[in-house]
């Protein structure tokens, strides 16, 4: 059994059910979007937003309730809205690949996918406002809403390569952290009807995936720096995207100002060059920035771990925690 599996212990019953209410949810009677929905189901990844879910309701809840139907629509909710996101970025992007597997606008063009995005959001929508899950909804389009503020943030600021830490954490609690925030907060607030106080619960859930997507954030930096077996994504993809990454920012604030020049022209005019690609990252690697985000990474994924204090000890609290450990160690 691997480590995810263990982890996947305590809601395996909800993850298999979730199955039915995912694909039930993306139902259509037109031929071609039936098509492309069965991609979708056939690729999906590891279902970690679904599990951050299941493991949040059950944590607030002390793991004694079996799951309920609104544990469901929260976690349906999540992965459509999620899905949506990742098949409209992959055309903003112009990626024609996910996952390793051709992407929705590699293999229909552009404007499908487009309008397959479109279609998601709306059975999400659609779904929450049948089930009358009016919190669930406000929870997720406040997440979507912040991940459009981030990415416009991040394009923003990567013309003028100006990102101070600060905005950096700013721009990837926006982008990065404000989804698995809304898995949590919608998991809490999914046993509502079991438990009393349950706004305090959903907003501490809250707060603890948002520091966890924070760190998230910050390891996905480290590997595309190459700490790790990153797969699918070619080492040093942020550099030539221009994104100012956590290591690169603190190597820039710690450099002597002639090096920074140096740095900042190379990721400005050279950043399709591989050998100036490269000569960036090794500045990062031989710098205090790997190990700065690597200290950063930790105290945030401590500090949200804290938060679970509050919970007595259960199966699905302990598979929490080992599941932001999981996320902090991953090699990709």
């Amino acid at each position: 059994m691997s480590r995810i599996q263990r982890i996947q212990v305590p809601v395996e019953k909800e993850l298999a059910k979730f199955q039915g209410h995912f694909k039930s949810a993306m139902g259509t009677d037109v031929a071609l979007l039936d098509r492309i929905m069965r991609y979708i189901i056939k690729r999906k990844g590891k279902q970690m937003r679904p599990l951050f879910v299941f493991l949040s309701a059950k944590t607030v809840t002390g793991g004694q309730h079996e799951l309920e139907e609104r544990s469901h629509i929260a976690a349906t909710l999540i992965e459509l809205l999620h899905t949506a996101t990742l098949v409209h970025d992959d055309v903003v992007d112009e990626s024609h690949l996910r996952r390793g597997f051709f992407s929705i606008q590699a293999l229909w063009k552009k404007k499908i996918a487009v309008l397959v995005g479109d279609y998601l959001l709306s059975r999400g929508l659609l779904m929450a406002v049948d089930r009358e899950a009016y919190d669930l909804l406000k929870i997720t389009s406040e997440a979507v809403r912040s991940m459009s503020e981030g990415e416009l943030l991040q394009i923003e600021k990567a013309r003028r390569l100006d990102i101070t830490e600060a905005i950096y954490f700013d721009i990837i609690k926006r982008k990065t952290a404000s989804l698995i925030a809304a898995c949590c907060a919608c998991g809490a607030a999914s046993v509502h009807p079991m438990k009393e106080g349950n706004a305090e619960d959903v907003e501490r859930m809250r707060k603890f995936g948002e520091l966890v997507g924070l760190a998230f954030q910050i390891k996905d930096d480290l590997l595309d720096l190459g700490e790790g077996e990153r797969i699918g994504k070619p080492t040093g993809g942020d550099i030539r995207e221009r994104k100012m990454t956590l290591p690169l920012i603190h190597t820039l604030q710690t450099a002597a100002p002639a090096e920074r020049r140096r740095l900042i022209r190379l990721v400005r005019f050279r950043n399709n060059d591989n050998t100036a690609v490269q000569q960036v990252i090794n500045s990062i690697i031989q710098g205090p920035g790997m190990q700065y985000s690597r200290s950063k990474m930790r105290e945030l994924a401590q500090e949200a771990l804290d938060l679970l204090d509050a919970y007595p000890p259960s199966e699905a609290k302990e598979a929490l925690v080992d599941l932001v450990e999981y996320t902090m160690e991953r090699k990709r």
